[in-house]
C-alpha cells in the first residue's frame, strides 16, 4: 500500500520553508498518479474537522495514511497527551470514512520535538530528561491505542531522537513501534536497511526517501543547515541516491510488513512552478517502488 505526502510537493510545517501549493493541486496530482492515500500534511493544511477532512480526501479518492505530529516529550512540565488527543480528533474514527476498504487506518506519526520551530538545533538531554521522554512516549502511544490508532516514533533530524544510539534507546526503553524513515535515519547515522532487518517487527509505518550521502554528511556535521541541505538536493527520487531502498523493502517484505509505504522526498519551492513541478519526482519514485513491490 503506497501513499503520498504533501511534503513531496513542498508543503511543510516549518515557518518560511517555501511556497506552499494549494490542497486541490496536491491531492489532485496524487490522484492522477494513482496513489490511493496521503498523510495529512502540516497542522492546518487540511480542515481540522474530521468530517470536512474526510470529505476533501474522499473527493480525491484518497484514504488517510496518517499524520506527522511533533510533540515535546522530554519536558516534565509538559503533558503530551492533550497534544495527541487534539491531533487524533482530526483523524476521525479509526474505522471511519477517512480510509477505504482493505487498507490500514491512519497512523499517528510522532516526532520528539525540541519545542522550537525548525530542525536546525536541539538540546542535549540528561538522564532525567531521557526518562521523561521515554515515559511520555509510552503515555502517548497508550493514549493513541485507547482511541484505536497505532502510534509510531519518527526519528528525525533536529529532534530529540535523531542519532543511532537514540533510536536504539527508544527501541530498548519502550514498546513503541517505529516509523522507519530511510532518509532521516541515514542522516542520523543509522543504516536503514540494517535496521529494517534487525527490527522489522517494530516497524509500524515507513517513509521512503532516497538521499545524496555527500549532502547528508554536510548536514550531519553541521557544515550546512538541514533546510539548506534540502535546497541543495539532499533528497532524490527513489533509486537515484545512496539509500539501499531495495534492501529496505526486501527486509520488510520478508517480515510480512503490512503497513503503508509513504513516498516522501522533502522539497522546497521558491514559487509557483513554471513546469509540472514536484509531481515528476513523485512519479519517478512511485514507478521505482512499484517495481520493487
Amino acid at each position: 500500500m503506497i501513499a503520498g505526502a504533501p511534503i513531496s510537493w513542498g508543503v511543510c510545517e516549518v515557518p518560511g520553508w517555501g511556497h506552499q501549493l494549494p490542497v486541490a493541486r496536491v491531492l489532485g496530482e496524487m490522484r492522477q498518479l494513482g496513489l490511493t492515500a496521503t498523510e495529512f500534511g502540516p497542522d492546518g493544511y487540511l480542515p481540522a474537522d474530521p468530517a470536512e477532512r474526510s470529505g476533501v480526501l474522499a473527493a480525491n479518492g484518497l484514504a488517510a495514511a496518517g499524520g506527522f505530529v511533533p510533540v515535546v516529550l522530554h519536558d516534565k512540565d509538559r503533558d503530551p497527551v492533550p497534544d495527541v488527543d487534539r491531533a487524533l480528533d482530526g483523524f476521525g474514527p479509526p474505522d471511519g470514512a477517512v480510509h477505504l476498504g482493505g487498507e490500514p487506518a491512519a497512523v499517528l506519526v510522532l516526532a520528539a520535538a525540541t519545542g522550537t520551530d525548525g530542525y536546525e538545533t536541539r538540546p542535549e538531554l540528561d538522564e532525567k530528561a531521557w526518562a521523561t521522554l521515554l515515559a511520555n512516549l509510552t503515555r502517548a502511544t497508550t493514549r493513541a491505542a485507547e482511541r484505536g490508532f497505532t502510534a509510531t516514533l519518527h526519528p528525525h533530524v533536529g529532534t530529540m531522537v535523531e542519532r543511532r544510539d537514540e533510536v536504539l534507546r527508544v527501541l530498548d526503553g519502550t514498546d513503541v513501534r517505529l516509523c522507519l524513515d530511510t532518509g532521516h535515519l541515514l542522516i542520523g547515522g543509522t543504516d536503514p536497511a540494517a535496521l529494517a532487518r534487525e527490527a522489522a517487527g517494530r516497524v509500524g509505518h515507513v517513509h521512503l526517501k532516497d538521499v545524496r550521502q555527500e549532502v547528508a554528511a554536510k548536514v550531519a556535521d553541521g557544515a550546512i543547515s538541514y533546510t539548506d541541505g534540502v535546497r541543495a538536493g539532499l533528497y532524490q527520487p527513489l533509486g537515484r541516491g545512496d539509500v539501499d531502498v531495495a534492501a529496505v523493502v526486501s527486509a520488510l517484505r520478508r517480515a510480512r510488513y503490512q503497513g503503508w509505504y509513504v513516498l516522501e522526498q522533502d522539497t522546497i519551492l521558491a514559487g509557483e512552478p513554471d513546469d509540472e513541478g514536484p509531481v515528476h519526482q513523485v512519479r519517478e519514485s512511485l514507478d521505482y517502488l512499484r517495481g520493487l513491490l
